[in-house]
């Protein structure tokens, strides 16, 4: 967890974001709070006690603890990331399962063409069409799909699960 001061540390408040590491904002009295732009960041204004200091520390670390500690699980078509769910087709759950095979590491797109396809190799634009829909049903429980130029995809978690999200 890292105390930014809010704007001056602008630049290390998107890095720190782009890392995944929670963050906390102490913003000067006279500028308005930013919105955070993900559960793993909590704003406080410079003059406030210890006490709420604390507190929000505290809530921004329950925060980031439940949210590295959750495990995907693929199930018969159905990704449960913590209590949120996502209904996935069949040809979404085997490029899906492949990607939580080697989360957090770049899957090839021939890999992932293979997943999906076993019969013969699809279209790369039929490839692209299937992971910009996969894309959106993972955002919904908390994970990114992100495109490496030349190399594939990786799978890693975004901000944060939508609570309340149940799509099975």
């Amino acid at each position: 967890m890292v105390r930014l001061r809010w704007p001056s540390e602008r630049s290390r408040r998107e890095r720190l974001r782009r890392q995944g590491t929670p963050r906390l904002l102490l913003v000067d009295d006279a500028v308005p709070p930013p919105v955070p732009d993900d559960c793993l960041e909590e704003w406080a204004r410079v003059s406030a006690g210890d006490a709420e200091i604390t507190a929000r520390v505290e809530a921004l670390l329950l925060r980031w603890r439940s949210h590295v500690e959750i495990t995907p699980e693929l199930d018969a078509g159905v990704l449960r990331v913590g209590d949120a769910l996502v209904s996935l087709s069949p040809l979404e759950s085997r490029l899906a399962a492949v990607l939580l095979e080697r989360r957090g590491r770049v899957v090839p797109r021939d890999v992932l063409v293979g997943a999906a396809w076993p019969d013969g190799p699809g279209l790369r634009n039929t490839l692209d069409v299937h992971i910009a829909r996969l894309r959106r049903r993972l955002a919904s429980v908390g994970l990114a799909l992100r495109t490496v130029r030349s190399r594939g995809y990786l799978l890693e978690p975004s901000g944060c699960v939508q609570q309340g999200v149940r799509e099975a």
